[in-house]
């Protein structure tokens, strides 16, 4: 902070102390001068001529007054000189201090965070700051005098400066993001501001730049890029890139009539790799295909990893004939195949992958990017029932398939709530064929569309996890009817057999809801049989088996249903809780048509034996089938030669007219 001793001094003497002073001065030179005439004069000579002695001394005083007002006004004309340049001194001494400060300013805002360089107006550098310095690499000795073109990269055309300056012209200035090169030869991405400085004559005089090095920015948003965009374990594309570029190829397609192809592509059995050989070894399986699909596919074509081990292969410009872009789409399914039939690699294994492909063309009534991977995952689907490692094409009539599906799962959700569902039974017999128990069969009696096959709508309750809520009111509705036989000295000895889907009995509190159940119920639980598939041993035996264990201790019994369809080894067989094999209807009702079905039902007749357990078989709908199992040693029969599944009533009617007979 400035003192005001810093200011220059002032005149302390107003005018009327001027005017004081000078009447002052006036009157004592008047009694000077009658001193002096009076001194050494009688006043007889005095009065003798005192009209002339006093003109004398009037006109004298007038003169000396007259002088000295003229020194008086002469003074004050000083005075007010020196107030104004005094004044000036002060206004100077401001602007001085104002100018300072700016400068210091300047200078200030010159050393900033922003690289900066001015130059003449013929472009040559003058000066630039220390940031340009640690920006550029280059001290400001080895560019002053230089043309900032010196920074150039070499990424940018001719036009691109043209523009530039055309608009510095036009405009006055220039900002926007170029690439510039450092000193040591690295190019970076720079955001560049350049700015005319005229005159008053309107005359460029210097250009001031301003520049930010943006390569923290720019690597910040490649990366946000990439990871909305990629994939992070495969580095491919993902779905989100893939639904874009599905969209611009379908705006593509509308305007040039080019067509493209999307492949859908589903590993087989990729579960089973995560299981048996690791998550991580599991992810450099899906590297491996990854790269082998990028190998395989062309330049221009999108590979994308849309999650889990689902790939989506967008290929365009197969030209305008549908059945050429057919041809060449299935070429590219080919390809992917192929490059799936050698066995990846993993550490010291040897792992064989295959791949089910759904394929649809852009041109073949695909509206938007939803229903053109809709189309492609539902021909993946046919790939996969059709036997797996291989290709399909979606058929128009998949679609109405999946429309119905879709209708059908919606009904679905609002069955139960809506007292729709509904059980059926069907008897199990006995080698005398008496009714021992029965099996509870799920039915929808839908408002609209009637009966519905079980066929039908159990698939769809099991993809949309509709059978966990469904099975558990399966659950309870048999226990409440195995509750009320048992009240019942002719149906005391019954016992229900109940489906459970995989998704049910892996549940986390599946043991502790079937044993609410039955307390609630008050079923006798020896009486309950829980019938499991072999699929629910593949996935996670040692889950399975401990759940099963549990149940047993509450008294529940188990059959193993749908044996010999499945895909599992018979070395789980002796280390599972079982009760009862059940030989597939599959074998049973074309088992005079193939020998192949006898050997398999009398393998399983035997083995069940062997390990100790009752072996029922279902579809049994002639005698001949019957006396056949029975000769091979089968236990138990379940057909529509004994009974069709039945409502409660036409079941209780039944089991009425089976107890007379029999005599219970």
């Amino acid at each position: 902070m400035s003192s005001d001793n810093d200011m220059p001094m002032t005149h302390r003497w107003s005018a009327w102390q001027a005017i004081a002073l000078y009447v002052a001065a006036m009157t004592c030179l008047l009694a000077l001068l009658i001193l002096l005439v009076v001194v050494g004069q009688t006043a007889d000579s005095w009065l003798s001529d005192w009209r002339h002695k006093v003109l004398v001394l009037s006109i004298g005083w007038l003169l000396v007054a007259l002088a000295g007002l003229l020194a008086l006004v002469h003074y004050l004309r000083l005075r007010k000189t020196e107030a104004e340049l005094m004044r000036s001194e002060q206004r100077l001494w401001h602007i001085n201090r104002s100018l300072q400060a700016e400068l210091r300013i300047a200078a200030m805002a010159f050393e900033t965070h922003l690289g900066m360089f001015i130059t003449d107006a013929q472009g040559r550098i003058q000066k630039v700051n220390s940031t340009f310095e640690a920006i550029t690499g280059y001290c400001e000795a080895e560019v002053l005098g230089r043309n900032p073109r010196m920074l150039n990269s070499g990424r940018h055309s001719p036009a691109f400066y043209r523009e530039m300056w055309q608009s510095i012209h036009d405009e006055g200035c220039w900002q926007g993001e170029l690439w510039n090169r450092r000193k040591n030869g690295d190019t970076y991405p720079q955001r560049l501001t350049i700015s005319a400085v005229t005159d008053d004559a309107g005359r460029v005089t210097h250009y001031v730049a301003t520049l930010s090095d943006i390569s923290t920015r720019k690597a910040a948003e490649q990366e946000a890029h990439r990871l909305a965009y990629y994939d992070p374990l495969t580095g491919l594309p993902n779905r989100r890139m893939m639904i874009d570029r599905i969209g611009r190829a379908l705006k593509t397609h509308a305007r040039t009539q080019q067509q493209g192809a999307v492949l859908f592509v589903d590993l087989d059995g990729f579960k089973h790799v995560n299981d048996s050989l690791g998550h991580q070894q599991g992810d450099d399986v899906l590297q491996m295909v990854a790269r082998r699909f990028e190998t395989v596919c062309r330049d221009d074509d999108l590979v994308a990893r849309i999650g889990g081990d689902e790939f989506v292969i967008l290929a365009e410009g197969l030209g305008e004939d549908l059945e050429v872009a057919s041809q060449a789409a299935e070429r590219q399914g080919s390809k992917l195949l192929g490059a799936l039939a050698e066995p990846c690699r993993v550490g010291e294994h040897r792992h064989p992958v295959s791949g089910s492909i759904g394929i649809t063309l852009l041109g073949d009534g695909t509206g938007s990017v939803e229903e053109c991977l809709q189309q492609a995952e539902m021909a993946m689907y046919q790939a996969k029932q059709a036997g797996r490692n291989t290709l399909r094409f979606f058929d128009p009539v998949m679609q109405a398939v999946t429309v119905r599906r879709a209708m059908l799962e919606s009904d679905l959700r609002q069955a139960v709530a809506r007292d729709q569902l509904r059980l059926f039974y069907q008897v199990q017999v006995d080698a005398t064929q008496r009714v021992t128990g029965v099996e509870a069969l799920l039915r929808w009696q839908h408002p609209e569309h009637g009966m519905i096959p079980p066929g039908d709508f159990i698939p769809v309750a099991e993809e949309s996890y509709l059978i966990v809520s469904i099975g558990r009111w399966v659950l309870e509705t048999a226990c409440r009817q195995l509750a009320t036989w048992a009240t019942r000295r002719e149906t005391s000895g019954l016992s229900m057999a109940v489906n459970i889907s995989p998704h049910q009995f892996q549940q986390p509190d599946f043991v502790a809801e079937v044993e609410a159940t039955l307390e609630a119920t008050r079923a006798p639980a020896e009486r309950l049989k829980l019938e499991l598939t072999e699929t629910l041993f593949m996935e996670e035996p040692e889950i399975a088996r401990a759940t099963m264990r549990r149940l047993k201790t509450l008294g529940v019994r188990f059959s193993l249903d749908d044996f010999g369809t499945g895909y599992s080894s018979l070395s789980y067989l002796n280390r599972l809780p079982l009760d009862q094999l059940k030989i597939d209807q599959s074998f049973v009702r074309p088992l005079f048509e193939d020998s192949a079905n006898e050997v398999i039902s009398a393998s399983i007749i035997q083995l069940g034996r062997n390990l100790g357990l009752e072996v029922i078989a279902e579809g049994v709908e002639t005698d001949a089938h019957c006396q056949w199992l029975a000769e091979q040693g089968c236990d138990a029969y379940q057909g529509y030669l004994f009974s069709r599944p039945l409502p409660l009533d036409e079941l209780e009617a039944l089991l009425e007219v089976s107890a007379c007979t029999t005599g219970r």
